[in-house]
């Protein structure tokens, strides 16, 4: 009874972290944090918002929800790997867009960077999928710690708590394996780095 109980504890926590931390949440807070930092202007705060907003979290989050209502994705986290592949893509196509029209907004390089890292980030992650199942709530949080602290500072580091418990909350609900999280995390941090330190 008593390892029920704590079993039970642990899948809520897991389960908290899981949503609380998932993938579409934190591409939707990263880029808006530098849309925050980067405005000059009301103008530019809607302008830049609103496109971020539009193109990496409501168009790509909006391609999941309508796969699970029509049955064609078995949930929103895409826990069948087979089906990951079109609101994948599609989600970049929808990156992709909101990367040009950023550009045409003249959209600070530091935006830009940070879009491009969601963009670049995304397409490794939809290309290994293709094979093998890899965590992408682990490779969503550990790229939005390392280009959070390469941008507001080393004390954003503390952020790799979450990246751990994002990773753990993938294990306890037996969505991934350690080997998948890890891996989702070592193919994020070098990426995000490199493309935001190169941009920004």
């Amino acid at each position: 009874m008593r390892a029920a109980t704590q079993r039970s504890v642990s899948t809520r926590l897991a389960r908290l972290f899981t949503e609380v931390l998932a993938p579409g949440v934190l591409v939707t807070v990263m880029p808006l944090v530098g849309v925050v930092a980067v405005s000059r202007s009301t103008r530019d705060y809607l302008l830049w918002g609103g496109t971020v907003l539009l193109f990496c979290a409501v168009i790509p989050i909006g391609v999941l929800v309508h796969g699970v209502r029509r049955g064609t994705l078995s949930d929103r986290h895409i826990g069948d790997r087979t089906q990951r592949a079109r609101p994948l893509l599609t989600g970049l196509v929808s990156v992709a867009v909101g990367l040009g029209l950023l550009a045409v907004l003249r959209a600070p390089a530091t935006l830009f960077a940070m879009i491009l890292v969601i963009f670049v980030v995304g397409g490794a992650c939809t290309l290994v999928n293709h094979w093998w199942k890899l965590s992408i709530h682990a490779a969503c949080a550990a790229s939005s710690v390392t280009v959070l602290a390469l941008f507001l500072g080393p004390a954003l580091h503390l952020g790799w708590i979450l990246v751990a418990a994002v990773a753990w909350s993938r294990v306890e609900l037996r969505d991934h394996t350690w080997p998948q999280v890890i891996a989702g995390t070592a193919l994020a941090v070098p990426l995000s780095a490199a493309t935001f330190l190169l941009l920004s």
